[in-house]
């Protein structure tokens, strides 16, 4: 039987890992647990948060459902391979106690940095902080280890947003990061806030331009010890594994098909006929770890000295590309397919193209419906989120705007390039070609995992809530042959036209409201 190269590597090595609570950390541990039995200790970074003690983090952790597959198939003992490092990226050292700082020194082999803030709306001086100088803090500590054979940054493919067409390179940095730092130690929030403009150039937000910052701290030492950066896209559900479909994460296509089964989220801004560049999060994972065992590889070839700065994309848009036009009609399919028993109307999402479009549709469908199921949540005694919701949205449009109408085209061919270097059981296990992802397949996978991890829906409950979807459409319809009889009655009651002539006006109309 043929040996996993990448298994053998991290067999005995012990991993240090940064953002492990997060949507890609805590798959790394998962899929590490799961496929490298004898993998070493897993260090991971957490900080005591509301009160509760690492320890007390780590056993939320292990209830994470990205362990369900894993408790399946009796895994549980190594479990115990887990080691909680208090600290935070944010902080001086890492905020790593000297104890376990010298711990980590003594033992670590290979560090995968992916802690980082995602917000787009943060402060520069936080970003700063977390993104910029959190990685030199890590780069930091892997210069102090003593037997370090890779260290994996993961980035963004938006790094380089200013750019349409990217390729798997280092690009030159946007400003000086020594300046970026002493500005943000210096200046508050709205003195760098008025500087913003100035310093970020083209880059969209303050996230893009701190994760490129960061990717040049690693390049700084990567003549010192194997170094490689991943660039992940959006980040989507498992296309395999854990389990198809499996999400912890509300960001991208996973919040909208969220809100759209519910029936709340019905008009969303968005071109179907743009690639929209997404990546599931198992590929991403194996993208990781495939990529230390990479680096370190190269090292050995190379006389023992690390080679160049490897970068990567974790991309679909060159490769692979998807648009929504593929499956406009098959979207709203899905969504009845696996509705959701707490839907509060029937489920029905368009695409708009136009940002003005929908900001009138919002008024009509989003705006006016919450006020009135807000209203009647408050007054059954419960909590009204929806008038809230819809008008964080509404405000972070504008700074949306870019990533929604702007079509990337990313560059993945050194990542293909990898894939091929592997062996046939590696191709298997750490699966990073997307070459035979079907994408309709996907997103039904990805709308049954939202129903079951984001809405906490289980299987049991389904045709219970299919029941429920056609009672709701019955009412959708009502509702809407009620609306347009009121609109025919307007008519004839203001314009005094006979009701023939009011019945030629009404599918024009109806034309136009569609358009909504």
């Amino acid at each position: 039987m043929a040996s996993s190269p990448i298994t053998d590597f991290y067999a005995g090595r012990n991993v240090f890992i940064t953002g492990a609570t997060g949507f890609v950390g805590v798959t790394i541990v998962e899929k590490l647990l799961r496929d490298v039995p004898n993998v070493g200790t897993l260090y991971l970074l957490m900080r005591a948060k509301k009160g509760k003690s690492v320890q007390e983090r780590l056993e939320e952790l292990k209830k994470n459902s990205v362990f369900d597959k894993f408790k399946e198939l009796q895994l549980e003992s190594r479990l115990s391979k887990i080691v909680p490092i208090e600290g935070d990226v944010g902080l001086e050292h890492l905020g790593i106690s000297p104890k376990d700082r010298q711990t980590l020194i003594d033992n670590v082999n290979v560090v995968f940095h992916s802690a980082a803030t995602l917000d787009f709306f943060q402060s520069l001086k936080e970003t700063t902080n977390i993104n910029l100088r959190g990685t030199r803090r890590v780069v930091e500590l892997c210069q102090q280890i003593k037997n370090l054979d890779a260290l994996v940054h993961v980035s963004s493919a938006y790094v380089n947003a200013y750019l349409t067409k990217v390729e798997e390179k280092l690009y030159p940095a946007p400003e000086d990061p020594e300046k970026i730092i002493q500005l943000s130690e210096t200046l508050n929030d709205d003195a760098l806030k008025e500087l913003e403009p100035k310093l970020l150039k083209d880059h969209p937000n303050t996230y893009t331009f701190t994760k490129h910052l960061a990717e040049h701290e690693v390049a700084n030492v990567a003549s010192k010890f194997p170094c490689g950066i991943v660039r992940p896209s959006m980040i989507t559900a498992a296309w395999k594994e854990p389990i198809p479909g499996w999400t912890i994460s509300k960001n991208g296509p996973q919040g909208f098909f969220m809100g759209a089964s519910k029936g709340v989220l019905r008009r969303l801004p968005l071109d179907p006929s743009i690639i929209m560049d997404y990546i599931p999060i198992d590929v991403v994972v194996n993208g990781i770890i495939s990529t230390g065992y990479y680096v370190n590889s190269l090292q050995a070839k190379n006389g023992g000295r690390p080679a160049d700065l490897q970068i990567f994309h974790l991309t679909s848009s060159t490769y692979k590309p998807f648009r929504f036009e593929l499956m406009t009609d098959k979207i709203n399919s899905y969504l009845h397919d696996y509705p959701l028993n707490s839907a509060v109307w029937y489920p029905n999402l368009r695409l708009v193209k136009s940002l003005w479009v929908f900001r009138l549709s919002a008024i009509l469908f989003h705006f006016i419906p919450a006020i009135i199921l807000d209203l009647v949540t408050k007054i059954g005694g419960g909590r009204p989120i929806l008038v809230r919701l819809h008008k964080n949205v509404w405000n972070s449009l504008n700074t949306l705007e870019k990533f929604i109408f702007t079509e990337w085209h990313f560059d993945s061919k050194r990542l293909l390039a990898l894939s091929k270097t592997l062996n046939i059981v590696d191709k298997k296990k750490f699966f990073i070609d997307i070459g035979e992802l079907a994408w309709d397949e996907y997103f039904s996978n990805t709308i049954l995992g939202v129903r079951q991890y984001l809405s906490k829906e289980p299987i049991k409950n389904l045709e219970k809530a299919r029941r429920k979807d056609k009672i709701l459409l019955g009412l959708h319809v009502a509702l809407q042959l009620s609306f347009w009889y009121g609109v025919f009655k307007l008519i004839v009651c203001l314009t005094g036209i006979s009701t023939a002539k009011a019945a030629l006006v009404l599918p024009v109309l109806y034309y136009l409201f569609g358009l909504l």
